[in-house]
C-alpha cells in the first residue's frame, strides 16, 4: 500500500471540484509518507520522535528518497520537523513522478494549449486502487484527505494507535500554522497596499 501515492492520486481526482493549497498537500504527503515508511519498516516513532532502521529500497523512488533523507544522528528528528523539512515542493514532486511512470497525462486544448494544461489520472490500477480505498472511506487516508483540504472533516476518527494519532496531529498541526502564516501575508501585502494609496 502506498499511501502518499494515493493521496496525491485522490488530490488530482478531486482537482477540479475541490482545489487544495500546494502546501497543505505537501504537508500532508509528507505525513503519508511516514506511514509509508513505517509500514516498510524503515522507521519507528519513539513518542514525537523518527527513527530511522536499516534502510532497504521499498521500489517506490519517492519513497526511498524519503528514506535516505532520514536524519540518522540523535537526537533525531521530530515529526513535526520532518513535515517541513520534507513537505518542501512535495506535491509537485508526486505530480511530475506520477507522470514520469505513466499514472497521468496532460491533455492539450485545441485553442489554448498552454492555457488548459492539467494534469489528470489515467485509468490504471493504481488509481482504482486509490478511489477504492477513498469510497471505502479508509480511515487513514480519509484523515490526511481531510488535512489537506481535500473532504470535510470526516466523523469524529478515534485511533488506538499512537503513532497514527502523533502523525496526524503533527501535520494537522503544521497545515494549520501554514495557513496562519498566508493569513498573515495577506494582512501584510493588504496594509501595504493601504500604505501606497494614501501618498
Amino acid at each position: 500500500m502506498n499511501t502518499a501515492r494515493d493521496l496525491a492520486i485522490v488530490a488530482l481526482d478531486a482537482a477540479p471540484d475541490r482545489p487544495v493549497e500546494q502546501g497543505d498537500l505537501s504537508l500532508t504527503l509528507a505525513a503519508a509518507e511516514i506511514f509509508d515508511l513505517i509500514e516498510a519498516k524503515a522507521l519507528v516513532l519513539d513518542g514525537d520522535r523518527i527513527l530511522p532502521n536499516a534502510q532497504s529500497p521499498t521500489g517506490d523512488r519517492l519513497l526511498d528518497e524519503a528514506a535516505a533523507a532520514l536524519l540518522r544522528q540523535q537526537p533525531y528528528e521530530s515529526v513535526e520537523d520532518w513535515l517541513w523539512r520534507r513537505g518542501r515542493g512535495l506535491a509537485s514532486a508526486y505530480v511530475d513522478d506520477l507522470e514520469r511512470v505513466g499514472l497521468t497525462t496532460r491533455p492539450r486544448g485545441r485553442r489554448l494549449p498552454l492555457k488548459t494544461w492539467r494534469t489528470e489520472p489515467v485509468d490504471s490500477a493504481p488509481r482504482r486502487r486509490a478511489q477504492e480505498r477513498w469510497t471505502e472511506n479508509e480511515p487513514v487516508l480519509a484523515a490526511l484527505a481531510t488535512t489537506a483540504g481535500l473532504r470535510d472533516a470526516p466523523t469524529e476518527q478515534d485511533f488506538d494507535d499512537d503513532t497514527i494519532t502523533t502523525v496526524l496531529a503533527a501535520a494537522g498541526d503544521a497545515v494549520m500554522e501554514l495557513e496562519a502564516v498566508r493569513q498573515r501575508k495577506q494582512i501584510e501585502d493588504a496594509a501595504f497596499d493601504n500604505v501606497w494609496r494614501g501618498y
